[in-house]
């Protein structure tokens, strides 16, 4: 989670340099350069027809949409309203359940989903203020905030689709298949301006970036992810995914000079608070002895 919250931040740094279709591309290139030893024809062979459109339908949402979404998103908003708005993905992949799957949420989910739904009102709601656009805030961060919100929702989906294939194929190979789908769908949109852009104008620096977020969010974090959910109650890994705003709100005070306003802090506060009732656990009070 603090590398998914990180990455928020480093998203809106380098699509300040590049475009965010090419640097989308990139980052598949990037990712498929080390997932590449999973795609191999006789495993690949195994793989139905139903998961195939599966894996489609989740490369489609949770890798396509929800890059472009993201760093578009993040583009024209801040780095902390984004991370505030991403770490509502647990409230969101609830309310899906519910919708898709008809899981219907106890008491804890839905209160978990009503603060969600409020600390994204929050923040939309203060960068609606035509005072607050005439401040610091970016008069675009609304349209922003509402773009990463559809990344929140792509992502939800992404989820809610996996867990059919996960009882059927590994982890990683879902990884590995969902972005080479996702490298194809991103190619037309990514080349098309890839040949008129100036390379040579973007610093050293930013394509180290380029390369460590292509990384860190294809492999890096699904891997950890992976591995410390094994060790871990499902219900203490739902109370790390609030390291996520945080980490993205410090990169952005410290790298990009961003400065939170109480809206975030309301907002923040709204969705931590859904993350810690959600994955809390029911305590069992023993019977009273007769």
């Amino acid at each position: 989670m603090l590398l998914v919250g990180s990455n928020v931040g480093i998203g809106k740094t380098i699509v300040a340099f590049l475009p965010v279709e090419l640097f989308a591309l990139l980052r598949f290139v990037i990712a498929l350069a080390v997932l590449w030893p999973l795609l191999r024809l006789a495993r690949m062979r195994r793989v139905k027809r139903d998961e195939w459109l599966n894996l489609f339908l989740q490369a489609l949402f949770g890798t396509f949409g929800f890059t472009l979404l993201m760093l578009g998103g993040v583009h024209r908003t801040s780095a902390v309203a984004a991370g505030v708005i991403t770490s509502t993905i647990p409230a969101v992949v609830a309310l899906f359940s519910w919708l898709f799957l008809r899981e219907r949420p106890d008491a804890r989910a839905f209160a978990s989903i009503a603060l969600a739904i409020v600390g994204i009102a929050v923040i939309n709601l203060a960068h609606a203020d035509p005072a607050a656009s005439m401040g610091t805030a970016n008069p675009g961060s609304f349209t922003g905030n509402l773009m990463v919100l559809g990344a929140v929702c792509c992502e939800s989906l992404y989820v809610i689709l996996s867990r059919r294939l996960t009882q059927t194929l590994a982890p990683l190979e879902i990884c590995a298949y969902t972005h080479l789908f996702g490298f194809l769908l991103m190619l037309p949109v990514g080349l098309s301006g890839a040949f008129s852009f100036d390379y040579a104008s973007v610093p050293v620096g930013i394509w180290g970036l380029v390369l460590w977020y292509g990384l860190s969010a294809s492999v890096f974090s699904f891997v950890l992810w992976m591995m410390g959910i094994r060790h871990v109650p499902g219900s203490i890994a739902g109370v790390f995914t609030a390291v996520l705003p945080v980490a993205a709100a410090v990169y952005g005070m410290v790298f990009l000079g961003e400065r939170p306003t109480p809206a975030h802090g309301v907002a923040l506060a709204c969705v931590i608070a859904g993350i810690a009732l959600a994955s809390l656990k029911t305590k069992r009070v023993p019977p009273i002895a007769s």
